[in-house]
């Protein structure tokens, strides 16, 4: 009945498969269509109401693009919306993160080191600021500080510093950049479904109806469509950064987190600049290469709990379960034996200086938290140890897999 792990393993891999790909068809044309609009030229012989036009060629023809600032005069029945990217890729990023953090809270939200919090407060803070961001964020957009986007840009900048310092407060490393991440990508998101496509909608409705669409809903789109813009490498850093510890795993890794945001914004103004102009401001690099020293700098802090702080802590109700199993022990010792040379807060393997994953196996709480993982890593699968560190024998194997099952046939 345990196996049951491995389709749910299958279903948040299938999901995660459609985020990222939804995630690409987002950023990919939310990436071409700034480049487009910077790049277009004013030309001769341009039909009325045109601002400018570009030519592109791909795969083997010819794309002649011209701009509108209001409309044609002919208003086409037929108008391709660029929303579902967007609006799929949160839906599947919401879906991936329940599965994740919220049904596997005790092991990927939760962090018992840092806040003593049922599963449920753990999920109830995770839903919960994200909602309430986006719409805070949204109040401050439509206040008169909308009026001044560059004040606002520094406060939003203030705002992701003090949510990435208390997602840190809380939650797992892990969990703290992804929620980060989730944020961000939930104010992008709240952008396009609850400002740019509504306010795109009036104005379309407006034209066809014959009426002067108001200024403001383009001044508004603009503004949400900006922060969008500077936001989406950063986004992408912290949806990565799960696979990396040197990012999660220390205890500056708010810090790191709230860096990367500056070099999103270097990055794009670089980019946003060449395809305006044809030549980028090379300055951008240069100040992008100091902040990421300055990150791999403070990666080398750690923050994870030491041997004797998990020795002496004593257990989480989820760590007791799997660690109160008749067939602990043996388990334990197959694990420690094959694992711990990688897996350690201090790794033994030549060229290692963080466990894989920022996964630690050394203590019987190390273990017993992490045993789901370490059934499909070194039990139903050869995925660990890698065969040319270590060959782990059959009978470890077993081990590892009779102890999961006992606590999971008991419960």
């Amino acid at each position: 009945m345990y196996d049951l792990v491995i389709l749910w393993d299958w279903v948040a891999f299938a999901v995660r498969w459609l985020h990222v790909i939804t995630a690409m068809a987002w950023i990919g044309a939310s990436f071409f269509f700034i480049a487009l609009d910077l790049g277009l030229k004013p030309a001769p012989n341009m039909p009325k109401g045109a601002h400018g036009e570009e030519w592109q060629v791909h795969g083997g023809g010819f794309y002649h693009i011209q701009k509108y600032l209001v409309a044609p005069e002919n208003m086409p029945e037929h108008l391709i919306w660029h929303k579902w990217q967007s609006y799929i890729t949160w839906v599947s990023g919401a879906a991936l993160l329940m599965i994740v953090y919220w049904v596997g809270g005790e092991l990927f939200l939760l962090d018992p080191t840092k806040a003593d919090l049922a599963l449920w407060q753990g999920i109830l803070i995770s839903g919960g600021s994200l909602t309430l961001g986006w719409l805070a964020y949204d109040q401050l957009c439509k206040s008169k500080l909308g009026e001044s986007p560059t004040i606002l840009m520094l406060l939003l900048f203030v705002i992701l510093v003090a949510m990435s310092w208390g997602y840190n407060q809380i939650f797992t490393g892990r969990a703290a950049l992804l929620h980060l991440g989730a944020f961000t990508a939930s104010i992008m998101t709240g952008n396009v479904f609850f400002q740019i496509m509504p306010n795109q909608r009036i104005v379309v409705a407006d034209l066809k109806a014959g009426r002067t669409p108001d200024a403001k809903y383009g001044k508004i789109a603009k503004l949400r469509s900006t922060h969008n813009n500077y936001l989406t490498l950063p986004v992408v850093f912290l949806m990565l950064s799960n696979h990396y510890p040197l990012a999660f795993a220390t205890e500056y890794a708010w810090i790191i987190a709230s860096l990367i945001f500056l070099t999103g914004v270097t990055i794009r103004h670089y980019f946003n600049t060449m395809h305006a102009t044809g030549k980028g401001p090379t300055w951008t690099w240069l100040i992008t290469a100091i902040l990421m020293i300055v990150i791999a700098w403070l990666s080398t802090v750690p923050a994870m709990e030491t041997y004797e702080e998990s020795e002496a802590r004593a257990l989480t109700p989820y760590e007791e379960k799997y660690a109160s199993a008749d067939t602990f022990e043996e388990a334990y010792y197959a694990v420690v034996g094959n694992c711990s040379m990688c897996h350690a807060r201090e790794p033994s393997w030549e060229g290692l200086h963080w466990p894989p994953k920022g996964v630690v196996l050394e203590t019987e709480a190390d273990v017993a938290r992490h045993a789901k993982q370490i059934y499909l890593q070194a039990g139903r699968t050869h995925a660990m140890p890698p065969p040319n560190a270590i060959q782990m024998e059959p009978e470890a194997r077993q081990q590892i897999i009779a102890w999961v099952r006992e606590v999971n046939a008991t419960n």
